[in-house]
């Protein structure tokens, strides 16, 4: 009973199911392929999108603060992943290493949940790349109605564009997607340089005082649901501002570092993934995580914090300086790094999708790889259908919160399950091992589990309702669907698991 209930898949299972003739994935990703997706996906809406609108209203300059705090709770979490995706080198991250870990049931409800990191976290950075070009084409004078463009459009043509496109990329192939992500890396990263360099000349010292700005308790309309939960929970109220802001900031900035777990669902195309995704996932994060602080502390160096543009901070910075024309040049390199983004994350949630088809929880003739491109071409425009229903209509504020506790949930499990695969699985050869187990993994749990405190109760219920629609879904179809039941000898497999752990 036990088993079928956990249904634990073997890791062995997992990496033999790759070597499926219908469902083989083209391994042509290096570790600088890796590097760069994680660059790619991860600098974008953080310094383009949220930098202005945390400094201006919750952290004030130390608003880079929030970024090393949100940097270090990811880079616990990438410890994991690295480890994970080193051992369990098979499309799906966190839901292919839930399933090797916690059985079938968690690794669903980690599936459903991933849909809100990846397919919503898609969606808002093709409305936030909406705004930046209709911005740019007002600066031309051919600006486009704000009923059809920008953040508060209500039928968004460009972020449904900029989706359609990246979706063709990622069916065309990963070794064309890796090569325009490459293109795009360049370009954004170029441009976050140049920020830095020019910007240290408008830096003024004045701007930084305070540092850290005096507390100020929460806004009358800050109750009830609108509060953060740990306030709700525990009568704990941070206001804005002060150290409380500047944890408030991080919650809201984790946003900026989503991306480097991503990563990891490129395993199964890697060339050597036992080297290169540990360097993928912790590079790509330590070059992100200077970029950021360096970032933003030009940024309210050039400009009081209760100035910053919520809109566009880097723009509206170099404008009020007197540079218009880096104005320009920032908003074009928004555009170009925002556009990786929706790709990349676009293709995680593809193949969390493909490989939760594969496992038949899921329709399995989604699975199905292109012949001649090697690609879940089937599961890719599925997403870009969904991800374009999304940007076309959702509002941008309303999305990002969710995205940002469906990683944070993602985090924790995968956290807590390294300790568990380590213990119910020490045979398992292991290219990458996280230092001081378990005492980083679970410092990783317990930070994510604050950083999702800090969230609005509103989310939460959002998130929670969900969660539920996930588990009808589940018991409704998915599990009377899954390999376990339709294929013989998985159960046995599974109650084999289950003896050994016991």
């Amino acid at each position: 009973m036990a088993a079928g209930t956990r249904r634990i898949k073997s890791v062995e299972d997992s990496i033999r199911d790759t070597d499926e003739p219908e469902h083989r994935l083209k391994k042509h990703l290096s570790g600088l392929d890796l590097a760069v997706f994680g660059v790619g996906v991860i600098i974008g809406t953080g310094i383009f999108v949220l930098t202005g609108v945390v400094a201006r209203d919750q952290s004030g300059p130390a608003v880079a603060i929030s970024f090393v705090i949100a940097g270090v709770v990811c880079g616990l979490a990438a410890l994991c992943y690295a480890e994970f995706a080193s051992t369990v080198p098979v499309a799906g991250s966190a839901y292919t290493f839930s399933y090797a870990t916690f059985g079938e049931l968690v690794a669903w409800i980690i599936g459903w949940d991933l849909v809100l990191e990846l397919a919503l976290g898609a969606a808002t950075v093709a409305v936030g790349w909406s705004g930046y070009l209709n911005q740019l084409l007002a600066d031309i004078g051919a600006p486009l109605p704000e009923s059809i463009a920008g953040e508060t459009a209500r039928f968004n043509i460009p972020a449904i564009a900029i989706v359609a496109l990246m979706t063709v990329v990622l069916v065309l192939g990963i070794k064309l997607s890796s090569r325009v992500t490459a293109v795009i890396v360049v370009i954004k990263v170029a441009i976050v340089l140049l920020v830095i360099a020019v910007g240290l000349f408008f830096v003024k010292a004045a701007n930084y005082s305070p540092f850290v700005p005096p507390a100020q308790p929460a806004e009358a309309g800050a109750s009830g649901w609108d509060a953060p939960l740990v306030q709700t929970l525990f009568g704990f109220s941070q206001g804005t501002f002060g150290w409380g802001g500047v944890m408030a900031g991080a919650a809201v900035v984790f946003f900026a570092f989503i991306g480097f777990d991503i990563v990891a669902t490129a395993a199964e195309e890697t060339k050597d993934p036992g080297r290169d995704l540990p360097r993928g996932i912790l590079g790509s994060l330590a070059i992100c995580t200077i970029l950021y602080v360096a970032v933003s502390l030009v940024v309210v160096g050039m400009q009081r914090y209760s100035e910053l543009s919520a809109d566009a901070p880097l723009a509206a910075a170099f404008s009020d300086v007197g540079l218009p024309v880096f104005a320009t040049i920032i908003s074009i390199g928004a555009l170009a790094g925002l556009t990786s983004v929706v790709m990349i994350l676009m293709l995680g949630q593809s193949r969390v999708l493909f490989a939760m088809s594969r496992d038949r929880l899921l329709p399995p003739g989604l699975a199905a790889v292109h012949p001649r491109y090697g690609t879940p071409y089937k599961i890719t425009i599925g997403t870009g259908v969904f991800v374009a229903i999304l940007a076309a209509v959702a509002p941008l504020e309303e999305l990002a919160n969710l995205v940002n506790i469906g990683t944070l949930f993602a985090f924790v499990l995968v956290s807590i399950g390294v300790i568990v695969l380590r213990r119910t699985r020490p045979d398992l050869p292991r290219s990458f091992r996280v230092p001081l187990m378990p005492v980083l993994p679970i410092v990783s749990a317990l930070a994510c589990l604050w950083l999702m405190l800090n969230l609005p109760g509103e989310t939460w219920w959002r998130f929670v309702i969900w969660m539920l629609v996930g588990a009808i879904v589940y018991f409704g179809y998915s599990r009377r669907k899954s390999r376990f039941v339709t294929e013989g000898g998985r159960e046995d497999a599974g109650a084999a698991n289950a003896a050994r752990r016991d």
